[in-house]
């Protein structure tokens, strides 16, 4: 008895030998670790260069031939990065009666993609400086550094990373035109944001629908302060809480601040209201200022000597890693 239990013992031993092990079964998918998202670089001197290059044109208010110069450029930019660019003209009514034509200027990556994020910025600048010192400045246009130029330079910036990177997820970049026409002295709000009330009336496909939008306003000054604004709260709190925890454990804290402030008549709001998609905004509101903005708001101050690198690179590093980490599903 003992010399067959030892014979099958050998047998067995012999045979573990001249077999390899058997593959251990897989873990359970739920304790494995996604891989880490590779997030590509945003370059900031490119997008200083961009602005400084919108700068170049004068300043883009409606009818001008500034601003028929930056439309064609940024056409041109956007179809050179492989989206599909569709330029949205259209009329809308300036608040003393005048018909003002614009452009919304949309560039789509993976149009099939039915997962789709929304970035947009405005282009146009303000024909009027009405918050100047100067008096016999006010009635000539803002140059629009940063309100403005900023945005639309960290977007076309993104869209040439991708285009670089290719990224399993549809991004629609939209500039939008005639944001900042409107009378400062009126209640009405509808005097602004008109090319965002059109887009939203009208958009771009047949029952569009994106995930969740992002919009850029002011996002280049000197220590900017990005504060969850109460619109942008309303309609799109779950996101707008991703994006600043994703920002600050990404080392951009100072940048995008957990302070909660009063809601802003900006493009977002028409967007989210008629066409609800949650969109959140992110502009910079400094502490102390009398205008609720930076001191150089809807003056000739607003020039390239306000911007500042760190805080280009702070933006468009965040929306890049909100993109990449969408496109895996880990946003």
């Amino acid at each position: 008895m003992k010399y067959y239990q030892f014979f099958l013992l050998g047998i067995i031993f012999l045979l573990g030998a001249c077999t390899s092990d058997p593959t251990p079964p897989a873990p359970p998918t739920d304790n494995v670790k996604k891989p880490a998202v590779k997030v590509p670089k945003f370059e900031r001197d490119n997008a200083y260069s961009l602005i400084e290059k919108q700068l170049a044109f004068g300043p883009r208010v409606p009818g001008t031939d500034a601003h028929k110069a930056a439309r064609d450029w940024m056409i041109e930019e956007l179809e050179n990065t492989g989206a599909k660019v569709i330029p949205q003209d259209f009329t809308a009514k300036h608040y003393d009666g005048r018909t003002l034509n614009g452009t919304n200027v949309i560039a789509s990556f993976n149009p099939e993609n039915p997962k789709r994020v929304l970035l947009a910025a405005h282009w146009d600048s303000r024909e009027v400086a009405d918050k100047d010192a100067d008096p016999k400045l006010r009635k000539l246009a803002v140059p629009g550094a940063d309100d403005g130029a900023s945005g639309v330079a960290i977007l076309m910036e993104i869209a040439n990373v991708i285009k670089a990177n290719p990224i399993d997820l549809g991004v629609d970049i939209i500039l939008l035109d005639l944001e900042d026409q409107g009378d400062s002295g009126s209640d009405n709000i509808k005097n602004w944001c008109l090319g965002a009330q059109h887009w939203s009336k009208n958009m771009h496909v047949s029952g569009y629908r994106a995930k969740f939008g992002i919009l850029l306003d002011m996002v280049g000054s000197e220590n900017a302060r990005f504060t969850k604004e109460e619109v942008s709260r309303k309609y799109a709190k779950k996101y707008v809480d991703k994006v600043w925890n994703l920002s600050q454990k990404m080392g951009y804290g100072l940048y995008f601040v957990n302070d909660e402030t009063r809601p802003l008549v900006d493009d977002h709001l028409f967007i989210n209201q008629l066409t609800g998609i949650p969109m959140m905004d992110i502009i910079n509101r400094p502490v102390g200022s009398q205008s609720g903005f930076g001191e150089y708001w809807h003056t000739h101050h607003d020039d390239i000597s306000v911007i500042d690198k760190r805080t280009l690179r702070a933006v468009g590093q965040t929306l890049l890693a909100v993109l990449y980490n969408e496109s895996t599903g880990r946003f």
